[in-house]
């Protein structure tokens, strides 16, 4: 794949939500210098304040410099205190009263059109507890019209953001509100992938389609499923990659920016930290991506020619390359193996569905016996792969795999016996094999983090074999290895399991 190919087709941007403890001129210079591509403006204190008297000079000054930076801008309005001092985001568009609200939406817009911004994007609000459900959509409805016919005459797209307790809380509710007015063409969708953790039914990926061409401003961050807290990556639940390569497959080509509205005491690090995250999940979804079309031609190659098996099998390190499945994590790639491990341990799954039990044990044979150690870890992965997405499988398929791995368990090699140890081994492999095999781990100098289900299966027959490895290399003046702590417990497992 070339270099063109692996670019992100979107805009990287960040929120000065996220920089409320540096003025907006430092913060727009950070972001260019540190590679970001776009900014979400937040109007409001400490950066810009949509009613100043002298608001026209500020703007045509924001312009240039966002110009000259080489920055693209959509308009965030989710500043907490703006309009109400005492209430949080307050009125809302729900309330009895939204007149305030309304102007500074217009208000909005006018900015947007002023620094040419992509969309500017605004939530329904929470509903007031003395109202019903019928009445807020109703007064959503009519004031929502009303931005949207004041952001057509000025040539301005808005994007109504989902918000977890709001009314308008997801994808499918914009939906609603946007064929309920008509469908206009300048009402677009703004998704939060940590929203969608918490409320969207299909998740990331499902409300991402969902919004599909009206997708017209994406926020980034992550978040947990239980609650609505915005967090720096690999903190939550959110599936990144999935979510950058979800938008890559959507082909869009609008702005994504980083969404830390309670982050500033450590912006300038975090923004780093997260373009860096966005970086490494964007070349995970591209593989990702490869894998699959990989996984795909091969199966239906081999459903048509089952003859192509072995040349396919051989052949996949050279579309797909052999590094290493996790480098963040397992640089040398002996724990998770490498991206064509992964490979060929998912076409073996899918070759579940498309050979009978019998074929399907012999070529898992063929190839282990026929393969390089590369070929032999890609078998190993396709056992864990079968027995993960099987509750039983057929015997044959088990006989051939309880022999392949107690061959691969024979051998010293890192990488094939760390394979070895994976879903198969948990779910079929004898008790008395199971626990010299986790030794073996420690024996090699393997993280025991390779262990499927090393905490069910573990018991104190195994804890007794530890201490007795322990003590004997305590006696030999030798060190013991830090993951021999972990078996030298007691467990509820009967010592005397077979």
């Amino acid at each position: 794949m070339t270099e063109t190919q692996n670019a992100i087709p979107f805009t990287l941007g960040y929120g000065t939500n996220g920089f409320t403890d540096h003025p907006l001129p430092v913060a727009l210079e950070l972001l260019a210098e540190q590679g970001y591509g776009a900014v979400a403006l937040t109007l409001g204190h400490p950066h810009l304040d949509p009613f100043a008297e002298d608001l026209d000079v500020q703007l045509q000054s924001l312009r240039n410099r966002l110009q000259e930076l080489g920055l693209r801008v959509v308009i965030e309005t989710g500043t907490r205190f703006l309009l109400d001092p005492r209430h949080k985001h307050r009125p809302a568009l729900v309330d009895e009263d939204a007149a305030i609200r309304v102007a500074f939406l217009r208000r909005a817009v006018d900015i947007a059109a002023a620094l040419q911004a992509e969309c500017v994007s605004f939530f329904s609000g929470i509903l007031p507890e003395d109202a019903s459900p019928e009445t807020g959509w109703r007064r959503l409805t009519s004031r929502v019209a009303d931005i949207v016919d004041y952001a057509r005459a000025r040539n301005v797209v808005v994007a109504v953001e989902p918000e977890p307790g709001m009314l308008v809380e997801t994808v499918s509710d914009v939906l609603r509100l946007r064929a309920e007015l008509g469908n206009p063409d300048n009402l677009r969708v703004t998704v939060d992938i940590g929203h969608c953790v918490v409320v969207e039914p299909g998740g990331v990926r499902g409300a991402l389609l969902e919004a599909g061409p009206l997708l017209a401003n994406v926020q980034l961050d992550d978040m947990p499923t239980h609650t609505h807290e915005h967090l720096p990556f690999g903190e939550g639940a959110v599936d990144l990659p999935l979510a950058l390569g979800t938008l890559a497959e959507l082909d869009y080509r609008g702005v994504a920016a980083v969404e830390l509205p309670r982050h500033s005491h450590d912006a300038p690090g975090l923004a780093v930290r997260s373009i860096g995250a966005l970086r490494a999940a964007w070349k995970k979804s591209v593989r990702d991506r490869d894998v699959e079309c990989w996984v795909q031609e091969s199966t239906t190659a081999v459903a048509a020619e089952r003859g192509t098996l072995t040349r396919i099998f051989a052949t996949a390190g050279r579309r797909l390359g052999r590094g290493p499945l996790r480098p963040d994590a397992d640089p040398t790639g002996v724990l998770f193996g490498s991206v064509t491990d992964h490979a060929r341990g998912q076409l073996i799954g899918r070759l579940h569905g498309v050979l009978a039990a019998d074929e399907l044990a012999v070529a898992l044979l063929a190839l282990y016996d026929g393969g390089d150690s590369a070929e032999r870890r890609g078998v190993l992965k396709g056992l864990g792969t079968l027995a993960a997405g099987s509750p039983k499988l057929p015997s044959a398929v088990v006989a051939a795999g309880l022999r392949v791995t107690a061959e691969a368990l024979r051998t010293n090699e890192s990488g094939m016996v760390a394979a070895a140890v994976g879903p198969f081994a948990a779910a079929y492999l004898d008790q008395h094999s199971w626990r010299h095999a986790v030794l073996k781990l420690i024996f090699l100098g393997i993280s025991l983090s390779a262990v499927t289900d090393l905490r069910e299966r573990a018991d104190d027959e195994l804890a007794r074999m530890a201490r007795d490895f322990a003590a004997e290399r305590q006696a030999a003046g030798r060190p013991v290895p830090d993951d021999v702590r972990l078996l030298t417990g007691s467990f509820s497992r009967s010592s005397t399991s077979s």
